[in-house]
């Protein structure tokens, strides 16, 4: 028998003393070129383990084959705590972050489709118009001209005359954005009433201060209604230009109204501002159809210049699954490589059940799952092997009809020889694994133990919290709520919605079902956010910094700061690790950065504070028996017993840690960095933050991403407490146990894309799986049992 060669022994990746995060010395041993699934509640340590450490030292490694020019140009990676980790391959990391939001940012251009079609056009256009940047809508059109200097030999110059152009595609009137900005007048003010009777509607102009002194200062009727003002006060008012003036001795700038507001609000992060200002801006600015190029963003030129009658703004408003078949049908050898390389994109984009989308979409309009599914594409065809893939939660934004499909897509890259690591909830996912590492057994400082390795099976058995929960099914309700009225929806047509009527009941718990791409968010975003009293929470990603945390976020340090200084006689902003308490060494960081130029940074722990972040004279300022930094180390669960009663009774406080435990975030400790959160923390945490929002409508997109089956239960809790309180609550939702439990459910379908786009149910689940009429219908039906 012949003896197994050297380098076929190395089937494991070991990890041995992992310390990352709240992991507890981890050792485990993952097989190679199979599929694992790694499970447990939210929090237990499994992103840490994936991602923060087998994936980061994995990048890190790789990042260093680069010569040391190449690696200053890379983010450098610091070497993740763990002993030893032995065996690794390259990783491919495929997140759910939200792709950039930035407004030219397209499925297209994201995924190099919009490129390939422009260089398309630029060979076999007709017109042709010039290169593939002509065809382009984030490349204006330059002209110059002037003299030049050329040299012809020694002390010979010669001066000519020379004219430049360079063709884009870029429309002049909008810049390549589809649309323009107008402001809606009847939000700025109230034109019955007059300047002194607060007539503009505009966040912190009140006429008792400044403004009214500089408005009346430059000559504006301050009595008379905003209706009743001439054409040159009302121009005056809305566009003045920015003149001096005296008010009370004091020289003053006045300035219009509506300049004013662009420079101020319109120029800024929309995420950044204050809600109260967000929602103005939500109200006030209208954006509306380019007239010019009549929102496809190119030039006249660009849309000019076809292929078989089709220019490239037709290509890409069609959807996906149709515009594959339409390249399919192009027969052009002298492109022949470029056609081929377009139509498997197309084609990987329909694999991943992405054949909804048209290329002209926005990326940042597309959901969690959406924009990870897209990021997949680029892997699906690809020649490498013996590659590791890391998925974080994969089925997210997936309706179990779907989820099939997906799995067929792991096993896939799975059997071409590939490792592939998915961190995941769903059964239906974790079942096709050939091996589970299960960790916890809580989360948080509760978690970071492996407390199961083996099979599905053995899973199974295990007395595990994700064992027993494993085969959990929900049961229809008994009874359902009764509605208190209706949100009415009429002629929806956003994305691919077909003019849909529906009635949303007030007051109980409505489910939003359909697969994905049949028009639940097109509907919510459409035709429900930014009316009155409708508070949104969805998966975006949180803005903060490694200094944010749980605590900062959710506005629970400024009661706590204020009752410290309160019980001290200080100020309150010794208590802030970013003003004035904050220990002078590290700045408030706790941890002293050294940078080691192209070698990763070192970050060590603050001799001075010893990681606290606080000077030592703020320490000794205590209140309930704790000092600040002590607080900030408190698990949500602790810090609510402590602020309860007794001395420390704080109710302000209070409010906001009972908030932040109905969400499922006791585990948190109140000073972890933002950073270091999972993607289902970060939501349920923007969820509390947001309960204390003064709203009737709560609008959920998916709460259910990143959370344990166990978990599952007490979201169902707080979304009925919440009901009960007198609120309405609509979820978009794909599992199974929380379309069971809600009161009345909207079911769009029947496909995706131009093949959804309408309601084909509406009623209470009991009626969707007697049915079984929908999709939705028969997989809910299986789940309970039905």
């Amino acid at each position: 028998m012949t003896q197994a060669h050297a380098a076929d022994s190395h089937d494991l990746i070991r990890v041995t003393g992992a310390r990352v995060n709240n992991l507890k010395d981890v050792s485990v041993e993952i097989p190679k070129r199979r599929l694992t699934a790694f499970t447990g509640v939210s929090g237990s340590g499994k992103s840490s383990l994936v991602f923060d450490t087998i994936a980061a030292e994995s990048q890190r490694l790789i990042n260093e084959t680069y010569s040391a020019f190449v690696q200053g140009f890379m983010p450098t990676l610091a070497r993740p705590e763990v002993d030893l980790l032995d065996g690794l391959t390259t990783a491919i990391i495929v997140d759910q972050e939200r792709m950039g939001a930035n407004p030219r940012s397209t499925v297209g251009t994201a995924t190099d489709a919009n490129a390939m079609l422009r260089i398309l056009f630029s060979r076999l256009g007709d017109p042709h118009i010039g290169s593939p940047n002509a065809y382009s809508f984030n490349v204006p059109t330059v002209r110059a001209g002037g003299a030049i200097t050329v040299e012809r030999g020694p002390g010979k110059t010669k001066a000519e005359k020379v004219t430049f152009n360079r063709l884009g595609g870029m429309c002049p009137r909008c810049e390549g954005m589809g649309k323009v900005n107008d402001f809606d007048l009847t939000a700025i003010y109230d034109e019955t009433k007059s300047l002194s009777e607060g007539a503009l509607k505009v966040p912190g102009y009140s006429m008792d201060g400044w403004y009214g002194r500089i408005f009346s200062g430059a000559g504006l009727p301050m009595d008379k209604p905003i209706g009743r003002f001439t054409k040159k006060q009302l121009h005056q008012l809305l566009y003045g230009e920015p003149t001096k003036i005296k008010v009370e001795g004091v020289n003053l700038t006045y300035e219009g109204v509506l300049p004013k507001v662009q420079k101020s609000m319109l120029s800024k992060d929309i995420e950044a501002l204050q809600p109260h200002v967000r929602a103005f801006v939500e109200r006030a600015v209208t954006f509306t159809t380019c007239p010019d190029c009549e929102g496809t963003r190119l030039t006249a030129e660009a849309l000019s210049s076809k292929i078989r009658g089709k220019n490239i703004a037709d290509l890409c408003t069609m959807q996906i699954s149709d515009l594959a078949e339409w390249i399919a049908g192009l027969d052009e050898p002298s492109v022949g490589p470029l056609l081929t390389g377009l139509r498997h994109l197309l084609d990987s984009f329909v694999e991943v059940g992405l054949g909804y989308l048209s290329l002209d979409r926005p990326s940042g309009t597309l959901s969690g799952g959406e924009a990870q599914r897209t990021k997949m594409i680029r892997h699906l065809g690809s020649s490498l092997t013996d590659v590791t893939y890391v998925f974080d939660e994969p089925t997210i934004g997936l309706h179990p009809h779907d989820i099939q499909r997906m799995n067929t897509l792991l096993l896939q890259l799975r059997d071409k020889g590939n490792t592939v690591l998915v961190v995941e909830h769903k059964p239906e996912a974790i079942a096709i694994a050939d091996h589970v590492v299960d960790l916890g057994p809580g989360a948080g400082t509760g978690g970071g133990s492996i407390c199961f390795e083996g099979t599905v099976e053995g899973l199974r058995g295990s007395d595990t919290i994700t064992g027993r929960h494993l085969d959990d099914r929900a049961m229809l309700k008994a009874e359902v709520r009764e509605s208190t009225g209706a949100l009415e929806v009429r002629g929806a047509d956003t994305h691919n919605l077909r003019g849909v009527d529906v009635d949303i009941p007030r007051g109980v718990l409505v489910v939003l079902t359909g697969v994905a791409g049949s028009g639940k968010s097109s509907l919510i975003q459409g035709s429900v956010v930014g009316r009155d009293g409708v508070v949104v929470v969805d998966q975006g990603a949180i803005k903060g910094s490694r200094r944010s945390n749980p605590a900062t976020y959710t506005g629970l340090l400024d009661p706590i700061r204020k009752a410290f200084a309160k019980a001290n006689g200080v100020k309150p902003a010794l208590f802030s690790a970013n003003s004035e308490g904050a220990c002078p060494v590290c700045n408030g960081a706790g941890v002293v950065f050294t940078d080691l130029g192209i070698m990763a940074t070192v970050e060590s722990t603050c001799e001075e504070c010893e990681g606290r972040r606080f000077q030592a004279a703020v320490l000794d300022y205590t209140f309930g028996g704790r000092n600040i930094a002590e607080v900030l180390e408190m698990p949500v669960e602790e810090a609510r017993d402590l602020f309860a009663d007794g001395e420390a009774k704080t109710p302000a406080a209070h409010k906001i840690l009972d908030r932040l435990a109905d969400v499922g975030l006791g585990y948190l400790t109140l000073g972890q960095p933002l950073t270091t959160l999972s993607g289902g923390e970060r939501q349920r945490l923007k969820l509390a933050a947001q309960m204390g929002e003064k709203g009737e409508v709560y609008v959920l997109d998916e709460p259910t991403t990143g959370l344990h089956l166990a978990d599952v239960e007490q979201l169902l809790g707080l979304l009925d407490r919440l009901v009960d309180s007198g609120k309405s609550v609509i979820v978009i939702e794909h599992h199974q146990a929380v379309m069971a439990h809600a009161d009345w459910i909207i079911d769009l379908g029947p496909g995706a894309g131009h093949d959804g786009g309408r309601v084909v149910f509406e009623g209470v689940p009991a009626d969707l799986v007697a049915g079984r009429s929908t999709l939705t219908g028969q997989h809910l039906a299986e789940y309970v049992g039905g």
